[in-house]
């Protein structure tokens, strides 16, 4: 058996949301919700949160989660990931990010299972059909094209692919299975977690802001499933009010791992 572990990058300031990861939710803060899915994935050996602060730490740490202090001088949340993984014996490394709240653990055994039923795999992520016209048009809505083998082509904040002959409106709904939402999770073998976190940041990532592009464009591909499950990404206090007014966050049995 693969040994897997789910870190979960955390860090207090944001620009749109700061102090978001330690916002109550349902007398819970939101780092704990986070936490407590990935312990529910049947696949998981064990769950991390990596910080470089205090306040989180203190948070995890009394709600009786594993933490690790990283350094505050890191570029990216998968950075975060390499330097705690350096202290690990995983095979496998989920970075899960703290702001997304899945609907339940499946996603963790999905994205364990790209790593697990291929081992020339180094690098995986899920995708989910995007059938909504304003998500295909927001920045924040990261877009993903593949080719046959299910790799990654590209990602990108714009609207891909691109279809030349045809005008798309909200009226009329997007095409099937054309345009796919890239999920923020990430599954890691460890030795090429920490290869690709020595890597310097490249052109398109430092364009798009997009982490992932580092690895296609140092030559590296990333294997991508499809995923019909949920999960919510929280980006501002709107996002958050949005799924307590429509009760999309729920009470759930904690299961210690």
């Amino acid at each position: 058996m693969h040994k897997v572990a789910v870190i979960i990058p955390a860090r207090y300031g944001s620009s749109r949301f700061p102090g978001k990861v330690l916002t109550p939710v349902q007398s819970r803060p939101l780092i704990q919700w986070v936490y407590e899915a990935a312990a529910r994935s049947g696949l998981v050996n064990r769950v991390v949160v990596a910080t470089d602060d205090t306040r989180i730490h203190d948070a995890v740490a009394g709600f009786g989660g594993e933490v690790m202090m990283t350094s505050a001088r890191l570029r990216t949340g998968s950075d975060r990931c390499a330097e705690v993984a350096k202290k690990m014996a995983e095979e496998i490394i989920i970075n899960l990010q703290a702001d997304e709240l899945l609907k339940g653990p499946e996603m963790l055994d999905e994205i364990s299972s790209i790593m697990t039923e291929n081992p020339a795999v180094l690098m995986g992520t899920l995708k989910r059909e995007l059938t909504s016209a304003n998500e295909l048009w927001d920045r924040n809505v990261v877009k993903v094209v593949t080719d046959h083998e299910d790799y990654a082509l590209y990602f990108s904040r714009s609207p891909i692919p691109h279809i030349r002959d045809r005008v798309l409106s909200e009226e009329e709904g997007l095409p099937v299975k054309t345009f796919f939402k890239h999920l923020g999770i990430y599954a890691y073998k460890r030795d090429f977690l920490l290869l690709f976190s020595a890597l310097p940041t490249t052109r398109l990532e430092d364009l798009e802001k997009l982490e992932q592009l580092r690895a296609i464009e140092s030559g590296f591909r990333i294997k991508v499933k499809e995923t019909g499950h949920e999960s919510y990404r929280i980006d501002t206090p709107e996002d958050l009010k949005y799924l307590e007014d429509k009760a999309l966050i729920h009470e759930q049995r904690k299961d210690p791992h």
